[in-house]
Order: C-alpha cells, then sequence, then structure tokens
C-alpha cells in the first residue's frame, strides 16, 4: 500500500495560487502568478528531484492536470528526473468534467473521492504524490487521506489569491519529520498528519 504525498508551494500568508508563471492561473484577476521563479536555486532542485523519485503515480487536481499537461509532455529528455516520472508513470486526476485526457497514462477519477482515494492507495506501490492541487489536497486531508505534506513556504506576502488552509478546514494535527532552508530562504517542511489537535491552558491552576 503506497502513501499519499503532498507537495505545496505556498507564500508567508498562505496562498498557493500559480506559483509556476502569469498566466498559470488568474481566476478571480490573480496577478501574482510566477511568484516563485526567482527562489528556483539549486537547493530546491534537489529537494524536488528527491521527490519525484519516490513517485509510484501521481494524483492531481483538474486546474494542476491542465497546467501540467501543456507542459510536461513536451518534454521527451529521458534523463530528465522529473518528466520521466510524470510521463511514464500513472497520472490520476480528479475531475466531474473531464471525459478524454490526452496526456497518456491518465485515468479520471470520479464518484465517491474519499472510496477511489483510498483505492488508488492501497494499489499504488511507492508514494501517490500530489502536486499542487490545493483545493485537493485540503479535501483530502480533512478526509484524512494524506499521509504526509511537504510544505513549501516562500519569503512573500502577496494578499490576495487562492490559501490553503481556509475557514471551516478539519481540525488536524501534524508531526513534524524534517525540514531545510534554501540558500534563497524557501522553508522546505515535512510533516506527517497525526489525527486530531489536543488542548490546553497555560493559566495556573487555582490552587497554585
Amino acid at each position: 500500500m503506497g502513501k499519499l504525498v503532498s507537495t505545496i508551494f505556498v507564500t508567508l500568508d498562505g496562498v498557493y495560487q500559480a506559483p509556476g508563471g502569469p498566466q498559470e492561473d488568474t481566476t478571480g484577476g490573480f496577478a501574482h502568478g510566477g511568484w516563485s521563479f526567482h527562489y528556483g536555486d539549486d537547493d530546491f532542485g534537489r529537494f524536488v528531484t528527491e521527490v519525484f523519485d519516490r513517485a509510484g503515480a501521481f494524483l492531481l487536481g483538474r486546474r494542476t492536470y491542465e497546467i501540467f499537461s501543456s507542459y510536461w509532455p513536451r518534454m521527451t529528455d529521458p534523463e530528465d528526473p522529473i518528466a520521466s516520472r510524470l510521463n511514464g508513470l500513472p497520472k490520476y486526476v480528479v475531475s466531474s468534467t473531464l471525459d478524454s485526457p490526452e496526456w497518456s497514462g491518465t485515468t479520471v477519477v470520479g464518484g465517491d473521492l474519499a472510496k477511489e482515494v483510498a483505492a488508488l492507495k492501497e494499489r499504488t506501490d511507492g508514494e501517490l504524490q500530489i502536486h499542487g492541487s490545493g483545493a485537493l489536497v485540503r479535501s483530502l486531508v480533512d478526509l484524512g487521506l494524506v499521509d504526509t505534506l511537504h510544505l513549501l513556504t516562500f519569503p512573500v506576502v502577496l494578499g490576495t489569491g487562492r490559501r490553503l488552509f481556509v475557514e471551516g478546514a478539519v481540525p488536524t494535527a501534524f508531526r513534524h519529520t524534517g525540514g531545510r532552508i534554501t540558500s534563497a530562504g524557501v522553508s522546505i517542511q515535512s510533516y506527517d498528519t497525526a489525527g486530531r489537535p489536543e488542548y490546553g491552558s497555560y493559566e495556573l491552576p487555582e490552587d497554585a
């Protein structure tokens, strides 16, 4: 059985929308696309390569799938550690409207999300990886299906855009499993989900 692992880029104010380019996702009039580009140093590249080396299959939201499928099939170098895996490994896209995906190796996932994703985890060797796809990640965290979250926080505040965790998210605890800071200042932190939060108080007891 595989692990469901999310790798996602966010700003200091939690925005995940359009990290890769100005036209990647302009929904809602978003004008800050491409905010991660200038932080892509060697440290960043090494981490991303490490992640893709562990991939067994990919699970993507519809918007991220469309962004990836417009670019990666054109990258045909078999030595490229990212393109070779994205093009060669199974891909699953969550959508209720996509009928005939053109990217080779793609299967559309619909219906009961919890049941379908649990079944994908069961039959995946290695990691079932989610890249980007913030709304899907949030839903799967709420369902208790995400095992590991790689959160890459970039030193920039945008003020607008889609945020990863919003009002109404299911309370969830995480256990820190590792981290590093790139030379450009990106904080890369890895967490395993750990059930529900525990609560306490800093107030002194009445008889203290």
